[in-house]
C-alpha cells in the first residue's frame, strides 16, 4: 500500500483503536489531483464547457489495493483517515463517495507512488499512443495505387515518410482527446482502460507529449515532404480538435467530420507524392468513409442501449432511438460506394488505364460482400472498435481487400 501508515492508540489489540492513514496524492490516485484539475481546466479552455471545471469523484481512477485496504481496515473497527495537502470541496467531494473514511487531515508531504515497471510504462505509452490506429495511414498509399506507382522506389519512401508524420500528428490528437474526454472515457465500457482515464498514465506527461508528438510532425513533414503536405496536415490537426471540441456532440455533422478525416488520409498521399486527386476517388472515399462512421456511431449508441442507458448517449447528440436510422444511412452511403466504384470502371478514361478493364468488375461483389458483413456484424453488436482497425484485425476482412486489391493488379 505504498505509504499508508497504522499508528497505534491506546493499549487495545487488533484494529480497534488503531488508525490507517492513506495519503490521496500519490497513493489513493497514483497520479494525485493535480494533473486531474489541469484536464478538467484545459476543457473548459475548449469552450466544451461554459461552467467552472467539477471533477467527476465517482470514476476518478482510485488504486483499488489501497481503496480495498482502507475499507477492510475500518470494517475491523480501525479507524480510518485520508491525508491531504489542501482540503477542499473536491477532496470533501471524494471522501463523502468513497465513504471510508473517519476525518480529512493534513498530509506533510504527498504519498509516493509504486512506479511501475518500464515494460507496462512503454505499454502504456504505446496504447496512449494508439499505434495500432496507425493502420489507418495505409490510406496514404491509396493514390500511389491508383496511379500506377507502386513499384516506384522514390514514390513508395516518400509514402512511407507521409505515414510516419500523418501517424504522429494523429497521436498527437489522440492524447489531447484522451486528456479532454477523461470524465466521459471513465463511463464508457472500454473507453475507461484508456490509460489517462485509468490512471495508469500521469495527466502531465500527456500535457507534454501532445505538442511535443505534434511539433516533431512537423518538422519531418517540412524537412522532407512537399509544402502542400504539410497543409493537408494543419487542415487535418484543425478538423480533428474542431471534432473533439464541438463536431463529435453535434448529431450527423460528427460522423461527417470522421468521413473527412479519413479522406483526408488520401488527401495527404495525394500531397505528399505530388499527384492529381481524380474525382471519382473523393467520391468514392466519401461514401465509404461516411458508411464506416455510422457503423462506428451505431456500435457506440447500441453498446449505451445494453448497459441500460435508454436515451441521449453520453458525449453524443444521439438517441438509443436512433439506432434504425443510423443503420439505414450507414448502409446506404456504403452501397453507394459500391456504386461510385462501377461507375468509375465504366468511365472511358478508366477503360484507357487498364489492359483488361473488364476484369475490375470483379472488385464490386467483393466490396459488397464487405460492406455488408461489416454492418451485420454491427448490428449484432460485434463491432467493438473503429471499423478500419476491425478490418486490419479481421481474417476475413483480409481476404476481401487481397482480392480486391489483385482484381485491379489482373486488370492492368
Amino acid at each position: 500500500m505504498g505509504n499508508t501508515t497504522t499508528t497505534a492508540q491506546g493499549g487495545t489489540g487488533g484494529k480497534a483503536g488503531q488508525v490507517l492513514t492513506v495519503h490521496l496524492e500519490g497513493q489513493l490516485l497514483r497520479h494525485g489531483l493535480k494533473g486531474e484539475r489541469l484536464a478538467a481546466s484545459l476543457k473548459t479552455l475548449s469552450f466544451i464547457s461554459r461552467h467552472t471545471p467539477v471533477l467527476d469523484v465517482t470514476v476518478l481512477p482510485y488504486d483499488p489495493d489501497t481503496l480495498a485496504a482502507a475499507r477492510a481496515f475500518r470494517a475491523a473497527g480501525g479507524r480510518t483517515e485520508l491525508a491531504v495537502i489542501f482540503k477542499d470541496d473536491t477532496v470533501k467531494a471524494i471522501a463523502g463517495h468513497l465513504a471510508c473514511f473517519d476525518d480529512i487531515v493534513p498530509a506533510g508531504s504527498p504519498g509516493t507512488a509504486t512506479s511501475a515497471p518500464q515494460g507496462t510504462m512503454v505499454r502504456e505509452w504505446l496504447r496512449a499512443l494508439r499505434i495500432h490506429q496507425w493502420i489507418k495511414n495505409a490510406l496514404i498509399f491509396i493514390p500511389l495505387l491508383a496511379a500506377h506507382q507502386l513499384d516506384n522506389p522514390a514514390m513508395f519512401i516518400q509514402a512511407v515518410i507521409a505515414v510516419i508524420a500523418f501517424g504522429l500528428c494523429a497521436s498527437s490528437v489522440y492524447v489531447l482527446n484522451d486528456i479532454l474526454d477523461l470524465a466521459d472515457d471513465r463511463h464508457h465500457r472500454q473507453k475507461r482502460f484508456r490509460p489517462f482515464a485509468a490512471g495508469t498514465l500521469p495527466i502531465g506527461s500527456g500535457l507534454v507529449a501532445f505538442p511535443f508528438l505534434l511539433a516533431l510532425s512537423f518538422t519531418i513533414a517540412l524537412a522532407t515532404l512537399p509544402p502542400l503536405f504539410s497543409a493537408v496536415l494543419a487542415a487535418y490537426y484543425t478538423l480533428t480538435l474542431t471534432y473533439s471540441m464541438v463536431l463529435k456532440r453535434i448529431m450527423a455533422l460528427d460522423v461527417i467530420a470522421l468521413a473527412m478525416l479519413y479522406t483526408l488520409r488520401i488527401f495527404a498521399g495525394v500531397a505528399a507524392l505530388s499527384l492529381t486527386l481524380t474525382f471519382w476517388l473523393l467520391a468514392f472515399a466519401m461514401f465509404l468513409f461516411l458508411s464506416l462512421a455510422l457503423a462506428k456511431r451505431f456500435a457506440e449508441v447500441r453498446d449505451a442501449l445494453e448497459r441500460g442507458r435508454p436515451g441521449k448517449t453520453r458525449g453524443r447528440d444521439y438517441d438509443t432511438t436512433d439506432l434504425e436510422m443510423i443503420s439505414s444511412l450507414g448502409a446506404a452511403s456504403g452501397y453507394q460506394a459500391v456504386l461510385v466504384l462501377a461507375l468509375y470502371i465504366r468511365e472511358q478514361s478508366t477503360v484507357a488505364l487498364y489492359s483488361n478493364p473488364e476484369v475490375l468488375w470483379l472488385a464490386c461483389p467483393v466490396l459488397l460482400f464487405w460492406i455488408t458483413r461489416v454492418w451485420m456484424l454491427t448490428h449484432r453488436g460485434q463491432m467493438h472498435e473503429d471499423p478500419v482497425v476491425f478490418a486490419a484485425r479481421d481474417w476475413v476482412s483480409q481476404a476481401a481487400g487481397v482480392i480486391f486489391l489483385l482484381t485491379f493488379l489482373a486488370a492492368s
